[in-house]
């Protein structure tokens, strides 16, 4: 059973009301994109300034804030900050989504490729494991990626980089991945995108995939279940 009651901040009795260090209703400290509150001598990362409390944010938070402090021109301006659910299988994801898109009325395409069409996940008992990406339809731009499945959250990263660096599924599509592995499942999505993924076909523009092995190895129940 998992209880989850949810955080808050512990920015009670540490002195703030001494200084001009602003925080909201919820306790979290003001900063702006320099990690800087609104009192001159005082920067705040981490969990304590809201957000997405993850180490790897706090991590970058940090570096920002050594660099404002030794007088460096840097700012907190990420794209996409990734999130991992260690779970089994393991679940990852960065970015925008579907259901955030659709609350921005922002129009999207995914693009899903299923593990049971991954040579490298069938060998290691992965296939219930799933690849899905976000793009831009116009521009054909990386917007978001989630993941399902085994090692998912090593395998988020490429999808990070790929929106950090405004990379269109042309890019995914083209770079050439190792076989067999799980990451081929990130360029097969986005060829899925494109159209020609090789191993599972595409059916409309519903962004619908059908396994090609499925189409006679599997029962009717899983054939409904696409």
């Amino acid at each position: 059973m998992l209880v989850a009651i949810g955080r808050q901040p512990n920015s009670d009795d540490i002195g703030l009301e001494n200084t001009r260090v602003q925080i909201d209703k919820r306790g979290f400290v003001q900063v702006d994109d320099r990690q800087r509150t609104a009192d001159d001598r005082i920067l705040a990362i981490g969990d304590v300034v809201g957000g997405m409390m993850l180490a790897h944010k706090a991590m970058y938070e940090g570096k920002i804030a050594a660099e404002v402090i030794t007088g460096g021109p840097a700012a907190f301006d990420a794209r996409a900050i990734p999130a991992v659910v260690y779970t089994d299988p393991q679940i990852a994801w960065a970015g925008l989504l579907e259901n955030a898109a659709k609350q921005q009325g922002r129009d999207v395409r995914v693009a899903r490729f299923p593990w049971g069409a991954s040579g490298r996940a069938l060998t290691m008992g992965a296939a219930e494991g799933l690849t899905k990406m976000v793009f831009e339809p116009g521009s054909e731009r990386i917007l978001g990626a989630g993941i399902v499945g085994r090692d998912a959250g090593e395998m988020i990263a490429e999808a990070v980089l790929a929106i950090e660096m405004g990379a269109v599924a042309a890019d995914l599509d083209l770079s050439i991945h190792a076989h067999p592995t799980l990451s081929e499942t990130e360029e097969e999505a986005a060829a899925a995108f494109l159209g020609h993924s090789t191993h599972i076909l595409p059916r409309g523009d519903s962004g619908v995939a059908v396994y090609t092995w499925l189409l006679s190895a599997c029962s009717s129940q899983w054939l409904t279940q696409l």
